[in-house]
C-alpha cells in the first residue's frame, strides 16, 4: 500500500495518533500547507500550487523541494492538484491533513472530494489532529477509533440499511435520510464497524488524543 499525505493550509494539531497515521507516508504540500512540514519533521517530495499564500519565508526555507507552479486563476484547488499528483504517483491511500475547521465552503468541498477519492478505490482520511473524517460508501468498513471517541455520521444522500456497531448506541438496518440527525453524537466503545446497503456520507470523529509535545 502506498500512502500519501497531502499537506493543506488549514489548522493542524500534531498528536501521537496523527504521527502514527502518517508514519511511512510520502508527502506532497499544497501551497501554504508547507507550513506543517516543520511540525511533522518531514520534507515533502513535491510542492504544488499558485503560491499566493505560502509566504516568502517558506519559499526560502524549502527552496530545494521540487515545485509545480500553477496560475492563481484555475479550475482546481491546490489540494485537488496535490491529490491528482499523488494518484499519478501510485497512491492507494490518501490522508488530507489540515483541511478541517476552516472555511465552511472549503471544508464541505474537501469532504466531497474524500468521497470521490473513496469511489476511485482509494482509502481516505481527512484530519486536523483533533477532528477526523472518513468517507462512507455502500460497503462495510472498520474505523480504527479509540474508546470514548465522539462519532457522528452525516448522510450526503439517503442511506438505507445502515448497520453501526462498536458504539454506545448501535443501529441495525436503519434508514437515515438526507438531513436526518439520527446519527449525530454517538460514542465509540472501540473500533467501529459501519455498513451501508445504499447511499453515502461521512463519519466525523473526535478522538480523545492528547497533544504530542
Amino acid at each position: 500500500m502506498t500512502r500519501f499525505t497531502i499537506l493543506l493550509g488549514g489548522d493542524l494539531t500534531v498528536t501521537s495518533r496523527l504521527r502514527a497515521q502518517v508514519s511511512g507516508s510520502r508527502f506532497i504540500a499544497a501551497d501554504s500547507g508547507m507550513m506543517h512540514a516543520a511540525a511533522l519533521r518531514i520534507i515533502p517530495e513535491l510542492w504544488v500550487g499558485d503560491f499566493d499564500s505560502s509566504g516568502s519565508e517558506l519559499v526560502v526555507q524549502y527552496r530545494d523541494v521540487p515545485r509545480q507552479n500553477f496560475p492563481a486563476e484555475k479550475d482546481m484547488t491546490d489540494g485537488a492538484i496535490a491529490v491528482a499528483e499523488a494518484i499519478a504517483r501510485g497512491a492507494s491511500e490518501i490522508i488530507l491533513l489540515g483541511g478541517l475547521g476552516g472555511q465552511t465552503d472549503h471544508t464541505a468541498g474537501l469532504l466531497g472530494q474524500s468521497l470521490q477519492i473513496a469511489r476511485d478505490g482509494l482509502r481516505c482520511l481527512v484530519t486536523s489532529g483533533h477532528e477526523e473524517a472518513y468517507p462512507l460508501l455502500a460497503r462495510t468498513q472498520v474505523l480504527d477509533l479509540p474508546a470514548a471517541t465522539r462519532l457522528s455520521l452525516i448522510p450526503f444522500a439517503d442511506i438505507q440499511g445502515l448497520d453501526l456497531g462498536g458504539v454506545k448506541w448501535p443501529l441495525k438496518n436503519r434508514a437515515v435520510p438526507l438531513g436526518s440527525t439520527l446519527t449525530l453524537s454517538n460514542i465509540a466503545t472501540g473500533p467501529v464497524t459501519v455498513s451501508l446497503r445504499s447511499g453515502h456520507g461521512v463519519a466525523i470523529a473526535y478522538p480523545p488524543v492528547p497533544v504530542d509535545d
